[in-house]
């Protein structure tokens, strides 16, 4: 009987999986619509006192989202002072909603990393994953694989869609 031979695993393909690089933590967003007057109208003295009173602990060491989530117009300063009490606790603070965290988070990590490994390579970008990766982290990946790698592929290795090959 012929052997099994597993080609992906003898193959120079070289997997660049963006969960390994995913922060674990808490992630929370924080509603500046809480502290409106019925949820739209921003009155500075009660704003500034709500926010005083608010048990600012509870962030403790977790990646922050600030956004509103009503279509009122607050001045920038709110989402500013709002970063001014958090900050001390969280991790990491970000105007936006849990996906714009975490293409932040992203974009800090892909930028410090070492790509010099995948040079010459051809590099799949794993598809799949567990953890909650915004699509924005792969674009982020393929703009700093490209000048290493041979090639860029996305998926499986058993599916992989081609996405670039180096010219000769």
């Amino acid at each position: 009987m012929d052997e099994i031979i597993n080609r992906v695993t003898n193959s120079a393909l070289e997997v660049f999986d963006l969960e390994d690089y995913y922060l674990n933590g808490i992630r929370t967003q924080i509603d500046i619509s809480q502290w409106l007057f019925e949820g739209f109208l921003l009155k500075e003295k009660d704003f500034r006192e709500a926010l005083k009173n608010h048990d600012w602990s509870q962030y403790e060491n977790q990646y922050v989202a600030i956004h509103c989530s009503t279509e009122a117009i607050i001045p920038a300063w709110a989402s500013i002072l709002v970063t001014i009490y958090v900050a001390p606790f969280a991790k990491k603070v970000v105007l936006g909603t849990i996906s714009e965290l975490e293409t932040a988070l992203y974009q800090t990590i892909l930028h410090t990393l070492d790509y010099s490994q995948y040079q010459d390579k051809p590099v799949i970008i794993k598809g799949c994953s567990k953890k909650p990766v915004p699509e924005s982290a792969y674009v982020l990946a393929a703009q700093y694989l490209r000048p290493f790698a041979k090639s860029i592929m996305y998926g499986e290795a058993c599916s992989a869609v081609p996405l670039f090959k180096k010219g000769k």
